[in-house]
């Protein structure tokens, strides 16, 4: 199979080879921030290390790699003995993942030899970038929800079965319980959710016929999709069967006027005692969909969000960059209008007041900050911690947030300063 190492652009090879060829080979800073936030976003969490990281252990010009960049016919052999022998050895800083961020933060900062870590800028950028930008929009699902249980369904829409996957585990990390996605389930031991689609029920003559035929083979995990003729007759036949002694944990809509039908569905169940039913919705969810339908009072125990969700619909990309900061110890940065950048490795330093974020101050490194030494020559110091662990601290970092900021609206600016 490929590797990662060309998941790159061709200006990071030319670059590399110049460099080379001018012995311009000295230590080199690069730092990945997002320059400003969102229009839409009070905070963004940090997400995609782990993923980076296993990134960077494949990142390696094997035979069809080089053979290919031969090819292209405007590089030089050593340059391509060069990279037959490149392997990722530099330093690597991180603020964890699971860690409130904001912008002009050293998000991830890359440390060694000037032309190995230039190499590095688009694999960087994409893999943070994008499990960045989910974390931080499944976190606004997470506080819209006010604790009902929100699952992942995006895989079938996600800009690829990367993003699907990357995304599953992204939203696990920003609150979501689970997600229909089985290759997350595997690979990440998400918990994984899943009932029937439309086709199932309209595949049989009648729609109790495929509710009989779905509870026989999963007695003990049977929710009903009940809205692909008419909600609340299919509401009524799922209870005929309950009254029959067939367990049924929940009944799923996926369309209509959700608000309303949500409150009759439950009082169908409710008026007969069959209070512990779920109410399942999905079909085009999101945070805003959730605040309101909640806010309402609609009795939704559980949310399916999907597309809008893997594709961040509000907010499809960050303004993130990876940029040189320094080189051979001295400072490197940019003036261009309203792309500055800052110099110097740095650390961020946040401060607190009564127990909440009060602001965060970017300075030249130091230990015992938000930032930490991840990786020393390419070999990592120290265990990651377990997907669990991200979404505690998640959770931890999400307590400590104003209340300002946990709005879906934009209402104030957290402040960042840059010393």
């Amino acid at each position: 199979m490929p590797s990662k190492a060309l998941f790159t652009d061709l200006y990071e090879l030319t670059m590399a080879q110049a460099y080379l060829e001018e012995g311009k080979t000295g230590r080199a800073v690069f730092s990945l921030f997002v320059r400003k936030m969102p229009h839409r976003r009070n905070f963004l969490v940090s997400c995609g290390l782990e993923p980076l990281l296993e990134a960077l252990e494949d990142f390696k010009f094997q035979d069809q790699e080089i053979k290919y960049i031969k090819s292209l016919g405007i590089f030089k052999d050593w340059f391509l003995d060069y990279l037959k022998e490149y392997r990722f050895n530099a330093d690597l800083y991180a603020i964890p993942e699971g860690r409130i961020i904001f912008h002009n933060e050293p998000i991830i900062q890359v440390e060694g030899p000037l032309p190995d870590v230039q190499i590095l800028e688009t694999l960087v950028i994409n893999i943070i970038h994008y499990n960045t930008l989910l974390a931080s929009k499944s976190a606004r699902c997470y506080i819209a929800s006010k604790g009902k249980t929100l699952v992942d369904f995006g895989l079938r829409r996600a800009h690829g079965l990367d993003a699907g996957l990357y995304g599953a585990r992204a939203c696990y990390i920003g609150g979501f319980a689970g997600t229909s996605n089985l290759m997350a389930g595997m690979k990440y031991n998400i918990p994984v959710f899943g009932t029937m689609a439309h086709s199932f029920v309209m595949v049989f003559e009648e729609e109790e016929e495929a509710f009989r035929a779905f509870a026989k083979s999963f007695p003990n995990r049977t929710v009903f999709l009940i809205d692909t003729y008419d909600t609340l007759e299919g509401a009524k036949k799922a209870l005929k069967l309950i009254k029959e002694g067939i367990k049924v944990v929940g009944v799923r809509i996926d369309s209509g006027d959700v608000k309303s039908l949500s409150r009759e569905v439950k009082e169908i169940f409710e008026r007969e005692g069959f209070k512990d039913v779920k109410i399942v919705v999905s079909g085009g969810v999101d945070e805003e969909d959730i605040q309101r339908w909640l806010s309402e009072g609609a009795p939704i125990d559980i949310f399916g969000v999907g597309t809008k969700l893997l594709t961040s619909s509000d907010e499809p990309y960050l303004d993130i960059a990876y940029k040189l900061v320094e080189y051979e110890g001295k400072p490197k940065f940019k003036l261009s209008p309203g792309k500055k950048t800052f110099p110097y490795k740095r650390q961020v330093i946040r401060h607190y007041e009564n127990g909440l974020m009060s602001y965060d101050e970017v300075v030249p490194y130091r230990e015992g900050g938000l930032v930490e030494l991840v990786c020393k020559k390419g070999n990592a110091v120290k265990s990651l911690p377990t997907l669990k662990e991200i979404r505690e601290l998640f959770m931890e970092e999400l307590s400590k947030l104003p209340p300002a900021l946990k709005s879906l609206d934009r209402r104030e600016e957290y402040r960042v300063i840059l010393l």
